[in-house]
């Protein structure tokens, strides 16, 4: 099963992943909230959802997409009839993207991209890795970001895939040479306004804040 276009968040997910260690170039939980960011792009493109209010989605129609993925994130989301305000997205993207991620992780073994794999650290605790399969759709994903790169992102997908990657600090990894620092100021800013950017970008910040108050305190 490889012929299905991948889904943004399937996209974010191979550039996400070291094809040979099978673990995340940047904060698995970032991630994770990145991945809930980028399906709700996906539902927003498909005419499935709305924002209002600036960060609040509203589910404007729940007929499933026929991806897994997808239909899976729009389950989650509380249908037409049991909403009044809609769900803040940032709340949303918190809670989602755990479930997302292993929608993700399943979807793409499933198509042979990806292969599980359990090891251990210092041998003794196990833990679940996703090197590359043999089915290579990591490697066209890296080309079509590169080649969006070079074209300064030029459509609407390749600058959400670039300010989720900027919001989960996945950039880090994907553009960083001193040659990129102008576009890595590019693309925040991208995360700062594009909403589904957005929210995955202060869900991150709640993290950092978070941690950094643990740890002065």
């Amino acid at each position: 099963m490889t012929g299905a276009p991948l889904t943004l968040p399937e996209e974010l997910l191979l550039l996400a992943l070291d094809p040979v260690r099978g673990r995340s170039l940047n904060h698995r939980r970032y991630l994770q909230y990145g991945l809930a960011g980028a399906a709700l792009a996906d539902l927003e493109e498909a005419g499935r959802i709305a924002v209002e209010d600036g960060d609040r989605i509203r589910v404007i129609n729940p007929l499933p997409l026929g991806d897994p993925v997808l239909d899976g994130a729009l389950a989650a989301l509380p249908g037409p009839d049991k909403q009044r305000r809609g769900v803040k997205a940032q709340r949303w993207v918190r809670g989602a993207g755990r479930p997302v991620h292993e929608l993700c992780l399943h979807r793409l073994e499933e198509r042979g991209a990806l292969r599980s794999q359990t090891r251990r650290v210092l041998g003794l605790f196990p833990y679940t890795c996703f090197p590359a399969g043999a089915v290579d759709l990591a490697g066209p994903a890296r080309d079509r970001f590169a080649g969006a790169l070079g074209a300064g992102f030029p459509d609407r997908r390749s600058r959400l895939l670039a300010a989720l990657a900027s919001a989960t600090d996945l950039d880090r990894a994907l553009l960083r040479s001193r040659e990129h620092r102008p576009v890595r100021r590019e693309v925040k800013r991208w995360a700062r306004e594009i909403w589904t950017a957005h929210a995955v970008e202060r869900a991150v910040r709640q993290d950092k804040e978070a941690g950094s108050n643990a740890a002065s305190g």
